[in-house]
C-alpha cells in the first residue's frame, strides 16, 4: 500500500489525521499550510486531497468542506507514517506503582491495571483474566453448605480464586470433604486443572484400594467444579470516557456500545482471539468484525505466565480517531508488566 502514494501525499495525509485526531473535526487545505509548514498552496493541498479521497484514503462529510480519514487512511497511517512514542519516565513509574501495590489480590491487580490504562490513555481500558483451565493450584478445598449443596473453591498460584457452588446426589459429610481437600492439596499442588484431571484417573486406575476409598467420590466433584466451559472475567475501566467523545453523541450508537460492554460476551470473544498473538495488535473500525463497537479502535496486548504462555489479554478501546502514537506504548508496556508480575508467581 506504502508505493501508492508518494512524499507529497504521505506527508499531508499523515497532517490530516494528526490534526483530525486532535480536533474531531474535518479538516481543511488551509489549516494544514498554516499548521505543518507543508510549502505548498491551499490550492494544491486540496488537489493531493481530492487524489486521497479518490484512493479511499479520506472522505469528504457532506457538512463539511474538510476531509476526514477513512479506515483505509488510519491503517495506512498506523502501517507506515506513525511514530510510537516513548513513555516517559514518570508514566512508567505510573504504570509500576498501580501494579505493584503490595497486597493486592490478582483480581484487583488486574482491575488495576484496567485504570491505570484508561486513566494514562484517557479512553477505556479492558484487561480479561486469565483462564483457571491454564492456571497452576495453590489450594482446593470443598466445603459443605447444606445436604446435597457444597461449595467449591479454587486458588490459583497467580492469586486468583474461583469459587462455585455444584449440587451433588451424594451426602458427603464435613470430614468426608476435609480427606478430599487434604489428599488434593498434598497430591496435586503446583499442577494445571488438566494435569490433575490426568494425575486423578492415573492414580484411579493404580490404585484400586484408594479409588474406592477416596477417589470415585472426589472426581465427580472435580469434574462438577472445575471440568465445565468457564466463565471468563473481563474487567472495564473507564467506561464513561467514551461516551465522552463526539463520535458516541448519537444515542442509538451509544447504546449498541453500551450493551457490548454490558454483556461483556462479545469482549470475551474479541479478547480470547487476540490472546495466541505476539506484542500489540490494533484493530480499526470494522477489523473487529463486530457491528456493537462500530466506529472503535482497539489496541490489544497478551500476558504471559511464567512458562512463557499467554494467557489473559488487556488493551484500550477508543474511538477510531484515537491517538495511536500514545496509547500503543501505554498497553505494550502495561501488558509486559503484568507478565512479570505473573511469572513471579511460579
Amino acid at each position: 500500500m506504502s508505493e501508492t502514494l508518494n512524499e507529497r501525499s504521505r506527508k499531508i495525509l499523515e497532517a490530516i489525521i494528526e490534526d483530525h485526531i486532535a480536533s474531531a473535526e474535518p479538516v481543511g487545505s488551509r489549516s494544514i499550510t498554516r499548521r505543518h509548514g507543508i510549502g505548498l498552496s491551499p490550492a494544491t493541498v486540496r488537489n493531493v486531497m481530492a487524489d486521497l479521497e479518490e484512493m479511499g484514503y479520506l472522505a469528504a462529510p457532506h457538512t463539511s468542506s474538510g476531509r476526514v480519514p477513512t479506515e483505509k487512511g488510519y491503517r495506512f497511517y498506523i502501517d507506515s507514517l506513525l511514530q510510537v512514542r516513548a513513555l516517559t519516565p514518570q508514566q512508567k513509574e505510573r504504570i509500576r506503582r498501580y501494579c505493584r501495590r503490595r497486597g493486592l489480590r490478582a483480581d484487583e491487580l488486574l482491575r488495576e491495571a484496567g485504570r491505570v490504562l484508561s486513566n494514562l490513555s484517557h479512553y477505556t481500558g479492558i484487561v480479561m483474566a486469565p483462564q483457571f483451565t491454564a492456571s497452576v493450584f495453590r489450594h482446593i478445598e470443598f466445603v459443605r453448605l447444606s445436604q446435597g449443596r457444597i461449595l467449591a473453591i479454587f486458588v490459583a498460584e497467580s492469586g486468583l480464586v474461583q469459587n462455585k457452588i455444584i449440587e451433588t446426589d451424594e451426602d458427603l459429610s464435613r470430614g468426608d470433604l476435609e480427606q478430599m481437600n487434604n489428599y488434593l492439596n498434598h497430591s496435586y499442588a503446583g499442577l494445571s486443572l488438566p494435569e490433575i484431571k490426568r494425575r486423578l484417573v492415573e492414580d484411579m486406575s493404580r490404585d484400586k484400594a484408594l479409588y474406592e476409598r477416596l477417589l470415585k467420590r472426589t472426581m465427580p466433584l472435580f469434574n462438577a467444579a472445575f471440568c465445565e466451559e468457564e466463565s471468563r472475567e473481563v474487567f472495564i475501566e473507564g467506561l464513561s470516557r467514551m461516551f465522552e467523545q463526539p463520535e458516541f453523541s448519537d444515542l442509538e450508537r451509544m447504546k449498541r456500545l453500551f450493551k457490548a460492554f454490558e454483556q461483556k460476551s462479545l469482549l470475551v470473544e474479541f479478547l480470547d482471539k487476540c490472546r495466541e498473538s505476539q506484542g500489540v495488535r490494533i484493530f480499526i473500525g470494522s477489523e473487529t468484525e463486530y457491528r456493537e463497537i462500530e466506529g472503535c479502535s482497539l489496541i490489544t496486548a497478551g500476558y504471559r505466565n511464567a512458562d512463557g504462555r499467554t494467557i489473559g489479554t488487556l488493551g484500550v478501546i477508543g474511538p477510531t480517531r484515537m491517538a495511536y502514537s500514545q496509547v500503543i506504548p501505554i498497553v505494550d508496556y502495561t501488558a509486559q508488566l503484568m507478565s512479570q508480575l505473573f511469572e513471579s508467581e511460579k
